[in-house]
């Protein structure tokens, strides 16, 4: 009788294994979540919690949502938060809709300049434009110091246009063709099969284009001179980690904590911080179960 020999990942781990595993997912787990647990527990500490730590608050002794208070109650964070918001809904909806009908276009082998465009976008992924052709470009459309330069230059990713396009032609090609024959258009079988076909992909991909939009600041540097228009992520940047004075609900903070307002500084860091987070956070929830078969496709098989 012969002996099935089966691959090392498909057998039985030993009790060393499990152990290890279990310590390694615990390490890292801590490592992720340890940072998270200080800045929302300073975030919320009381000043005299934050004084006696001299900083950061690793133990609760007493809380406070006066931060809070200062941040949204008025000032430069609720105006930037307003605009990431609004960047990242619109530039979200534009990009989706865009890398969609591209994708489509793209996954039908005899649509028009089938080839000559998939070579162009992936060559993309080897030759980046570079910060001052980009900027140069964004500059003679006219788009210098507004929301439609932290839009359009980022608008469609190549590497999601190729993992859509990929999911695309997954699709049974029996289920266009019907549909073809019964007389529907390309537009037609894009938002009636392969949209409703695809809502993983969809939803994984605007998880990246959502998550993009909302944590860059890099175009806003480039793009936006008045400080009106600063999404959030300038406002981390500019007042959180460079420690210019902010604007809050009671008056100016500067870096010391010294001004009008009633709260630490190193607490109004902190809540505008997990301002930042929660968005993200939040959203993920809704697409966890798309995710995991969402991120393979277009994976190579082996």
């Amino acid at each position: 009788m012969s002996t099935v020999i089966r691959p090392a990942w498909d057998e039985e781990p030993s009790v060393a294994g499990k152990i290890g595993k279990a310590l390694a997912l615990l390490l890292t787990t801590l490592v992720v979540v340890f940072p998270i647990y200080i800045v929302v527990l300073t975030s919320i500490s009381s000043p005299k919690a934050i004084n006696d730590a001299g900083g950061l608050v690793i133990v609760p002794d007493g809380f406070s949502f006066q931060a809070y208070a200062e941040v949204l109650g008025g000032g430069v964070v609720v105006r930037a938060l307003m605009v990431s918001i609004g960047i990242t809904v619109v530039g979200t909806a534009l990009s989706l809709a865009v890398t969609a009908l591209a994708a489509y276009g793209l996954s039908r082998p005899g649509s028009l300049f089938h080839r000559p465009l998939l070579f162009l976008v992936l060559v993309t992924f080897l030759f980046g434009p570079g910060i001052i052709p980009s900027y140069m470009m964004v500059n003679s459309l006219g788009l210098m110091n507004s929301y439609a330069s932290l839009i359009l230059p980022t608008a469609i990713s190549a590497f999601n246009l190729v993992v859509l396009r990929a999911f695309f032609m997954a699709i049974p090609i029996e289920v266009i063709e019907s549909a073809r024959i019964e007389g529907a258009s390309d537009f037609h079988i894009l938002r009636k099969i392969v949209l409703p076909l695809s809502k993983a992909a969809l939803a994984v991909i605007g998880l990246f284009y959502a998550v993009a939009y909302w944590n860059a600041f890099f175009n806003a540097l480039l793009y936006l001179d008045d400080s009106g228009k600063w999404p959030l992520q300038m406002v981390l940047r500019t007042y959180i980690l460079q420690g210019q004075p902010m604007q809050t609900a009671s008056g100016v903070m500067d870096a010391s904590g010294l001004g009008l307002a009633a709260v630490p500084v190193t607490s109004v860091r902190m809540a505008v911080l997990v301002l930042a987070m929660v968005p993200v956070v939040l959203i993920y929830p809704f697409i966890q179960r798309h995710f995991i078969k969402g991120v393979i496709i277009g994976a190579v098989k082996g």
